[in-house]
C-alpha cells in the first residue's frame, strides 16, 4: 500500500510517516522544508522515517515540494492509495501578519490535493484540522456541533480547508475525513511550544515563564494518541465526510502544566508571569464522543504520563533539541 503524507517532515506528519513505514507500507513524503522553525527537526523526522522503513522492509521516499504546486501534487497522488494531508502554514500569531499566505497554503494547497484525489479515485483523503476552527467557546467541552467562529486567519483557513474536504465527500463521493487536533505534543515537537519551553527552562535552572495569569486552558494531546486515530482511518470508513475531534479530554490550566513540569524536573523553581499577547482562544477542551463512536478512539496518555515521556525523550536528545528550543 502506498501512502502520500504531505507535511511529512513536520511534527505530526513525521510521526505519521514513521508509523506507516514501520508497518511496512510504502511511504512518500511531500514537504517544502519551510523554515517556520529550525530545519534540524525536519531532518530528524525524515531520518526517523527512513530508519523505520529500513527496519521493516517498507519504503520511504522524500520529495521536496509544495502543495501549492498542482502539477507535482497530481503526479504524486496518481501513485497513492491513501493521502494524509498534514502540510499547513502553521501558527496563530503569524497568521495575523500574513493572512493571504495562510489562504494560499492551507486552502489552495488543500484544493490541489482534493482535485487530484477526486480525479484518481484514491481510497481516502485524511486531513489535519485544528481546534482553532472553534474560536471562543460558547460552551465546553467543544463538540462537533459547537459553532465554528475562528478568531485568527489560521483558524479560518483550516475551517475553509476542512469544509472543502467535507464538500468533496458529498459532491464527488470522495472518502474524506478531517481530524481536529487539540495542542498535540511529544518527541520532536516544534521547539517554540509551551511544553518544550517549560522543560528547557527547568532543566537549566530557570523558572517557567507563563504569559497571562495562567488560567487559560488547553487540551494537550500526546502524539501517539493522534497517530493511532490516523492509523484507524486506513481501514475504518465510518467517519467519511466528517470533521471530528481528536483531543485528549485532559484539559489543564497552563500554570498547572508549568507546575507539573517543574515538579518533575526542578521543584525548587518559582513560576514567572508576563503579559500575554495571543490571538487564539482562551480555552480549548475536546469532546471526543464522536471519535470514540466512529473510530474507537480512546487516548491512552494523561498529561502527567505524556509529559513524563516527553521529559525522558528530551533528556536523551538534549544535545541537538535543546539549542533549538533556546533560540526559538
Amino acid at each position: 500500500m502506498q501512502i502520500l503524507v504531505t507535511g511529512g517532515a513536520g511534527f505530526i506528519g513525521g510521526h505519521l510517516a514513521q508509523r506507516f513505514a514501520a508497518d511496512s507500507h510504502d511511504v512518500v513524503v511531500l514537504d517544502n522544508r519551510d523554515p517556520f522553525y529550525d530545519l534540524d527537526i525536519k531532518h530528524h523526522n525524515v531520518e526517523a522515517g527512513r530508519e523505520a522503513a529500513r527496519n521493516s522492509g517498507g519504503s520511504y521516499e522524500f520529495v521536496e515540494g509544495d502543495v501549492r504546486d498542482a502539477e507535482l501534487v497530481t503526479d504524486l497522488v496518481a501513485d497513492a492509495d491513501y493521502v494524509y494531508h498534514q502540510a499547513a502554514q502553521a501558527g496563530v500569531r503569524p497568521s495575523v501578519k500574513n493572512p493571504r499566505k495562510y489562504d494560499e497554503v492551507n486552502v489552495d494547497g488543500t484544493l490541489n490535493l482534493l482535485d487530484a484525489c477526486r480525479d484518481e479515485g484514491i481510497e481516502r483523503f485524511v486531513m489535519a484540522s485544528s481546534s482553532s476552527v472553534y474560536g471562543k467557546p460558547q460552551y465546553l467541552p467543544y463538540d462537533e456541533q459547537h459553532p465554528t467562529t475562528p478568531v485568527s486567519p489560521y483558524g479560518a483557513s483550516k475551517l475553509a480547508a476542512e469544509r472543502y474536504a467535507c464538500a468533496y465527500s458529498e459532491v464527488y463521493d470522495l472518502s474524506t475525513v478531517a481530524l481536529r487536533y487539540f495542542t498535540v505534543y511529544g518527541p520532536r515537537m516544534r521547539p517554540n511550544m509551551a511544553i518544550s519551553n517549560f522543560v528547557s527552562r527547568c532543566h537549566n535552572g530557570e523558572p517557567p515563564v507563563i504569559y497571562g495569569d495562567g488560567t487559560q486552558t488547553r487540551d494537550f494531546t500526546y502524539i501517539e494518541d493522534v497517530i493511532d486515530a490516523n492509523m484507524t482511518l486506513l481501514h475504518e470508513d465510518a467517519a467519511d465526510g466528517q470533521a471530528i475531534n481528536t483531543g485528549s479530554t485532559d484539559n489543564i490550566e497552563i500554570k498547572t502544566l508549568a507546575t507539573e513540569i517543574r515538579d518533575q524536573i526542578n521543584p525548587d523553581l518559582d513560576l514567572v508571569y508576563e503579559e500575554r499577547h495571543d490571538a487564539d482562544a482562551e480555552h480549548t477542551h475536546a469532546a471526543t464522543d464522536r471519535a470514540e463512536e466512529l473510530l474507537g478512539y480512546d487516548p491512552d496518555h494523561t498529561i502527567r504520563e505524556g509529559v513524563s515521556k516527553f521529559i525522558d525523550w528530551y533528556r536523551d536528545n538534549r544535545d541537538w533539541y535543546e539549542p533549538l528550543v533556546r533560540q526559538s
